[in-house]
């Protein structure tokens, strides 16, 4: 599992450019992004090398951050490679409550981030049926 930070963001002119101005500052670089919105409020999720650093960086500039985890998987990028995923889960009858997905420079294949409700199920039915279930270390050193 890796950690995925979540920032709680007002629906505002400039607020996501700002959280991602403080990261830029402290010379954090972004592996992954997705933003979620409401009419009031929006969830910028993003996978950072430094996670625990970004959050201290993000909350001193007032900004509510949440540490979770997630599941990355590579799959390949080609159609049906993330359906194989989805069949896993769904075989489980694991529910997936978000996703998404990246394309790796210079490989052929992309990586997903999963966030299953039951996250522990949800590696272990990725594990047990072979998926290819990154570290860490491997998707923040992309």
């Amino acid at each position: 599992m890796i950690k995925q930070l979540s920032i709680f963001l007002e629906n505002k002119k400039g607020r996501m450019w700002k959280a991602l101005d403080v990261l830029e500052e402290a010379g954090i670089n972004i592996r992954a992004l997705s933003l979620a919105d409401t009419s009031d409020f929006g969830i910028l999720r993003l996978v950072v090398p430094k996670p625990d650093e970004a959050k201290e960086v993000l909350e001193k500039k007032g900004f509510l951050v949440k540490i979770g985890e997630v599941i990355a998987v590579g799959i390949t990028d080609k159609p049906g490679g993330l359906n194989k995923i989805l069949k896993i889960l769904n075989r489980s009858d694991i529910n997936l409550e978000y996703l998404y997905a990246f394309v790796e420079q210079n490989k052929s294949r992309a990586i997903v981030i999963l966030h299953p409700e039951n996250i522990d199920a949800g590696l272990e039915a990725l594990q047990n049926s072979d998926a290819d279930v990154l570290t860490d270390a491997e998707v923040y050193g992309i």
